[in-house]
């Protein structure tokens, strides 16, 4: 995740620096009256999916950021810090773009007091929004988190149904949140969540969560645009009759960790971009597309293929085979997706 932080007085700007220095692990930039004026600069920040950081005043913010907000799960995570550094305050996107999980990382390591105002966290109830985004679900019907968060709040049971069943929940046992019951797959009645990727069972859903199951490989020779990335992952998808929301990943080598074409296309359709070593992608089993110039170039034979099937983890299947044009290779490997009650599966890039 990349964190734009803005201050306004020389206080302020004092602090953002002290913010870039705790979170030297993330890109942060700092800014301070930018020259287009403060709110083509938040337009900015939200057309490349940045956090925004506002040290000053929760109205400024406001302000700022008011005329691009459109949706709770594509929005940019916007934070509040005020200039004495005594809290940090999540104000837009808290579980989607991770605004809380970020405050409390700042909290923690600037010794701050986060202020967390999401019903489903400081009651410590189930969360289907951060449920989805920590086990690479696309949330078909946003609708529907509203309904189910009002059911665990109000401390009612919600049912989910699984396509798969048990085979998708290792280590079930104990790890169950308070008031989640499953139930059958398919459905035999109304559930109150449903995962599963085949749209005919979720007529029975109030929540409706589709496995992102797909995860795409890629290489490319260096200054690739955006844009390039775009038009050959596009390819890709209708190649597979798939869309972004069904991509788990996009995985390279770990030399093209910082490509911005890359890195851009992912940020800004929220997409993790994972990269392994040399020694990671030749461990990778399978028959692939070898290349001796991309051995002599990079130290491993292929790339987009290996790396697809490095970031499905065990069972990962190719689906599409190398693709090159314009400079870029691709593949895309399909993964076997299971159920987690706590944490993710991939880093944001």
């Amino acid at each position: 995740m990349k964190i734009s932080v803005i201050s306004f007085t020389e206080q302020g700007k004092q602090l953002a620096s002290q913010l870039r220095e705790s979170l030297k692990d993330h890109e942060v930039r700092i800014f301070q009256k930018p020259e287009e004026g403060l709110i083509p600069w938040a337009k900015k920040q939200f057309e490349n999916k940045n956090a925004l950081v506002f040290v000053g005043a929760c109205g400024i913010a406001v302000r700022a950021i008011a005329p691009f907000v459109k949706d709770k799960l594509t929005d940019s995570p916007v934070l509040v810090m005020d200039e004495k550094g005594q809290y940090v305050i999540p104000i837009l996107s808290g579980h989607m773009g991770g605004a809380n999980e970020l405050a409390d990382l700042i909290a923690c390591r600037m010794h701050l007091i986060p202020v967390i105002t999401t019903a489903t966290d400081i009651h410590h109830k189930f969360s289907v929004d951060l449920f989805a985004k920590q086990n690479d679900l696309h949330i078909v019907n946003k609708g529907g988190i509203a309904k189910i968060s009002a059911k665990v709040l109000r401390d009612e049971s919600v049912t989910i149904s699984i396509d798969g069943g048990s085979d998708r929940i290792p280590d079930e046992t104990g790890r169950i949140p308070e008031g989640l019951q499953i139930v059958p797959y398919p459905p035999q009645t109304a559930a109150d969540i449903v995962i599963s990727s085949k749209e005919d069972v979720w007529e029975q859903a109030v929540m409706k969560l589709k496995p992102k199951e797909y995860i795409l490989g890629i290489g490319c020779k260096k200054g690739k645009s955006k844009e390039d990335i775009g038009t050959m992952i596009k390819k890709c998808m209708e190649h597979l009759g798939i869309s972004v929301s069904d991509i788990a990943a996009v995985a390279s080598i770990d030399r093209k960790k910082n490509e911005t074409g890359i890195c851009q296309w992912t940020s800004q359709n929220r997409i993790p971009f994972v990269t392994f070593s040399e020694e990671e992608l030749r461990r990778v089993k399978g028959n692939f597309h070898s290349s001796d110039f991309v051995k002599q170039t990079v130290g491993v034979d292929n790339v987009c293929e290996r790396a697809a099937l490095a970031a499905c983890g065990e069972g990962g299947t190719l689906v599409l085979a190398k693709q090159a044009e314009n400079g870029i290779t691709i593949a895309a490997a399909k993964r076997i997706w299971t159920i987690e009650w706590a944490g993710g599966k991939h880093d944001e890039a």
